[in-house]
């Protein structure tokens, strides 16, 4: 084998965690090389998840005027006859913009790039079949499995590709539909769901299960339902579905309670599979779970087999693209033998519906099943200055605090802005930092930020003083 095909570390899959790997072994200066199966890098990330998928949302909130009809109505538009092609206009713009500095950071950093499939043949070998018919044989040192995942796409869902879609079809729409049914109550679902009813489309959304998202504070979960019923999605839980039928100008789902629903379009979004099907892992001795997802040591991202890495959504939770960024960082630095700085312990979750969700820390049900006396402190939007000039009239900040520490151990967000202001939540929490932080600290004003100053007293005003806090009585004589 000729040293043009031997590398230091082989990366499958241009994703996340495939990029900050592939950029962190650049800057080591060792040898890297990047395959990805599409002709254009970056991923399911930025060509049919998280890129996307925020693009869109803002592409509709802004076309709709969704964030200034609390002042001008609910009949407010900035654009009145919006089209699909309005919505994908922005997307490719942004796509090609992401695209563009992937490769030039690529570039920069001398990190080698194959379009292809790849599958090993052994334990340090592995060929890439291109689309072209042609077939290379590679050796690494390491490698870096962080394909990412794929749609799930199971047999009773008659997917045609036009009326009945997954997520990844779904961004290719030929036009907006004035109905759409969404099933699956995850992250993707909801998040599509939530913004096609700011277009003002009957939005249908669909869950087998009883309850949705359930990793999120119950709270939460609650000001979220009431305020997603309110912009007019039907939300549709606790039945199965029993059939989906492909009546050509609408589909027909029956669902095992009896109801039926119908509508223009239906996004099917319930549930990825890990894309590891044609790794051919077998040669190198590793398995799936039933999902197609690889096991790893968290704290390394190294799989049973000592030279063979995986991160990213393959992992599994929280399939994260951020979370994603660090770990395909720490693993490129424990693989090629460089000591590094772990990953923090609390990091923050985002779901891009409208309104947004953000949390960090523990929920109030995690707080109860450890057992842990705890105080709530909440703040709503519409308390603060900048919630009234935003002309906003939902939201709410919740905090949790332990009785016994002082210390923040949760922090959930709904409402606009709830993404970037957890951000400030993360932060006191790395930093092991109390009640006592928001109450005594200044935040701007009028700012959404604010509304930790106002969940801090809320929950400090019910706290046990610290003997240090206390003022000294007067004297009585």
């Amino acid at each position: 084998m000729s040293s043009a095909t031997h590398y230091d570390l082989i990366i499958i899959g241009s994703g996340p965690a495939g990029r900050s790997a592939a950029i962190q072994a650049g800057k080591l200066k060792r040898r890297v090389l990047v395959i990805d199966r599409k002709d254009r890098l970056g991923g399911v990330s930025v060509h049919t998840g998280t890129i996307p998928s925020k693009t869109l949302r803002e592409t509709v909130l802004n076309l709709s005027g969704w964030r200034e009809r609390s002042f001008y109505g609910r009949s407010y538009r900035v654009k009145e006859d919006i089209e699909a092609q309005d919505l994908k206009s922005r997307l490719h713009k942004t796509l090609d913009y992401e695209v563009d500095v992937l490769e030039h950071q690529f570039n920069r950093n001398h990190v080698d790039t194959l379009n292809g499939l790849a599958r090993f043949t052994g334990p340090k070998t592995l060929e890439v079949a291109t689309e072209a018919g042609e077939t290379t044989s590679l050796t690494a040192d390491r490698f870096l499995i962080s394909t990412g995942t794929r749609t799930y796409r199971p047999d009773y869902v008659p997917f045609n590709g036009l009326t009945i879609v997954d997520s990844d079809e779904f961004l290719e729409l030929a036009r907006i539909p004035r109905s759409l049914t969404v099933v699956g109550a995850g992250v993707i679902g909801v998040e599509y769901a939530t913004m096609f009813a700011a277009l003002d489309v009957r939005v249908t959304l669909i869950e087998p299960r009883d309850s949705f998202l359930d990793f999120i504070d119950r709270t939460l979960i609650q000001e979220f339902t009431h305020q997603i019923r309110e912009n007019g999605v039907d939300l549709r839980l606790g039945s199965p579905i029993e059939k989906i039928e492909d009546a050509g100008d609408h589909v027909e789902i029956t669902m095992g309670n009896g109801r039926h629903v119908r509508s223009e379009m239906l996004l099917f979004a319930a549930g990825r599979m890990g894309a590891t099907q044609k790794l051919n892992l077998g040669a190198v001795g590793l398995e799936t779970d039933h999902r197609g997802r690889v096991e790893v040591d968290r704290k390394t991202y190294q799989t049973k087999v000592g030279h063979i890495y995986a991160a990213g959504d393959v992992i599994g939770h929280p399939s994260l693209a951020s979370t994603s960024l660090q770990q395909g960082r720490v693993a490129a630095c424990h693989a090629l033998g460089v000591p590094t700085l772990g990953e923090s312990p609390w990091y923050p979750y985002g779901i891009y519906s409208v309104p947004e969700i953000s949390t960090c820390g523990m929920s109030e049900e995690e707080m109860q099943e450890r057992g842990i006396p705890y105080e709530v402190g909440i703040a709503r939007f519409r308390e603060t200055s900048r919630g009234h000039i935003m002309g906003l009239e939902h939201g709410m900040l919740k905090m949790l605090f332990s009785l016994k520490t002082r210390r923040v151990l949760g922090v959930q967000i709904v409402g606009e802005g709830a993404t970037e202001l957890i951000h400030i939540a993360q932060a006191v929490l790395n930093l092991k930092g109390t009640v006592d932080y928001f109450v005594q600290n200044t935040f701007n004003y009028p700012t959404l930020a604010e509304a930790y100053k106002i969940a801090g007293l809320d929950a400090f005003n019910r706290m046990p003083i610290p003997e240090e806090f206390k003022s000294p009585k007067p004297d009585e004589g």
